[in-house]
């Protein structure tokens, strides 16, 4: 087996000009490898890259004036194994085991950061909610935002600690299609799209495989379970890592596949967005999700009534839900008919977004979605974004058309099961493929 690269710095070292950046990320990875292109271009000083598992044994360090921006640990074999003691990176448990070690290496790491006299980009009490989809929902919605109804939003949510808990959840009004999802998984690892009827059937689509003495894999293939034996054993499996359960909304289709969006907001500004497109209820590009038609679909919106503004404006009200955080990917789901929108999950780092450029009239034309965070942060080396305001500035709280709130219930309390204004259009027998993006 080829030996994994080293870090290409875990020390300070002298820079003679310009910002003095670290990034801490996989060395290896294609995010790290994407902002030192974006800093090269801007002709800026490449970064000091420290690694996941320096920072995790406690061996990284500081110096007073650099600037430390968080990456991703996602594609660092060796970072996951210290964050969830598996050896296999295809398991599904751990996430709350992950949770725990992330969010207090990160809370570690500020300090140090600070006590060195440099400077961390993004907020880490901000980040512990975003990977937590049960607080990051609650957020949401006492920020007026509209999301899925959730009985499970906020801090003072009840824990759900298995399928008995689930099954209950689904005989409420309106609840009978659910997305049962890991409070701290990502890219549709351990979700399950629980469909049931008045008859009692169940059936669970998901990329979960169940392996040998119960364990559970993710699987590039989508799956039907229909044996409620099998879904209550998965479901089971996955509580002790935390469980996050929200009413699945009707899609807009495209080409007769359910349709969302991954929207990047940068500083505030909607600046990059693709439309993902998927036969299953996951839309998931690796689970055989595929990109869309994007002006297409701002032709559905504009036929159907809607504004494309609003659309992004969704999703920077979102972001603003998290002043600081820098960067964001808002899913946003289109609902049936392309006229109102609901945000399904905000991600911390979601700007992953191969080859893709900025929005037309966002001022990121020509800049992938790492560019546009260095000419945000870094105006005087490259041109700074522009378009429909300014970049930095705070989106207004107010309203737009077609996106009022689902619910002013506070957080940790359910929202009503009536489907408030604005709200996107709730159905008890929506076709099975319009489903939720789970990245």
């Amino acid at each position: 087996m080829t030996a994994r690269p080293r870090p290409v710095a875990t020390r300070p070292r002298p820079v003679t000009g310009g910002p003095r950046l670290v990034v801490v990320g996989d060395p290896a990875g294609r995010r790290v490898a994407f902002f030192q292109d974006a800093l090269r271009t801007a002709g800026l000083p490449g970064a000091r890259v420290v690694s996941w598992p320096d920072v995790l044994r406690g061996r990284a360090r500081f110096a007073a004036g650099e600037t430390v921006r968080l990456d991703s640990p996602g594609e660092d074999a060796e970072a996951d194994r210290l964050l969830r003691d598996v050896d296999d990176p295809a398991r599904v448990e751990g996430s709350g085991l992950w949770y725990e070690r992330f969010t207090a290496a990160v809370a570690g790491l500020a300090v140090s950061v600070t006590d060195a006299g440099a400077t961390l980009v993004d907020d880490p009490g901000e980040l512990a909610v975003l990977f937590d989809k049960r607080l990051s929902h609650g957020r949401l919605r006492a920020a007026g935002v509209p999301v899925p109804e959730s009985p499970t939003s906020g801090a003072a949510a009840p824990v759900v600690r298995g399928w008995a808990d689930v099954r209950s959840l689904t005989g409420r009004p309106g609840m009978r299609r659910v997305f049962v999802k890991l409070a701290h998984g990502s890219s549709a690892s351990g979700v399950l799209a629980v469909e049931t009827n008045g008859a009692g059937r169940i059936q669970a689509t998901t990329s979960v495989e169940r392996g040998p003495g119960g364990r559970l894999f993710n699987s590039l293939r989508v799956r039907r379970y229909t044996s409620e034996p099998e879904v209550a054993a998965i479901v089971d499996a996955l509580a002790p890592d935390g469980l996050h359960v929200e009413r699945w909304l009707p899609k807009a289709t495209q080409g007769g596949r359910a349709a969302d969006l991954r929207v990047v907001v940068v500083d505030g500004r909607a600046t990059h967005a693709v439309l993902r497109t998927g036969r299953s209820p996951m839309t998931n590009l690796h689970l055989g999700g595929a990109r869309g038609d994007l002006t297409a679909a701002r032709a559905a919106i504009t036929a159907a009534g809607g504004r494309w503004e609003d659309a992004l404006g969704v999703c920077e009200r979102a972001a603003a839900a998290f002043p600081g955080t820098r960067c964001v990917g808002v899913d946003l789901l289109p609902a049936a008919g392309w006229r109102r929108f609901a945000v399904g999950e905000v991600n911390a780092f979601g700007d992953l977004l191969p080859g893709l450029t900025g929005l037309p009239g966002s001022g990121c034309e020509g800049l992938d979605t790492y560019a546009a965070q260095v000419a945000s942060q870094f105006p005087h080396h490259r041109r700074a974004p522009r378009g429909r305001g300014p970049i930095g500035v705070t989106p207004p709280s107010t309203t737009p058309p077609g996106a009022a709130p689902l619910s002013t219930a506070p957080p940790g309390t359910a929202p009503p099961s009536t489907t408030p204004p604005g709200a996107a259009p709730l159905s008890t027998t929506p076709p099975s493929t319009t489903g939720t993006s789970t990245t």
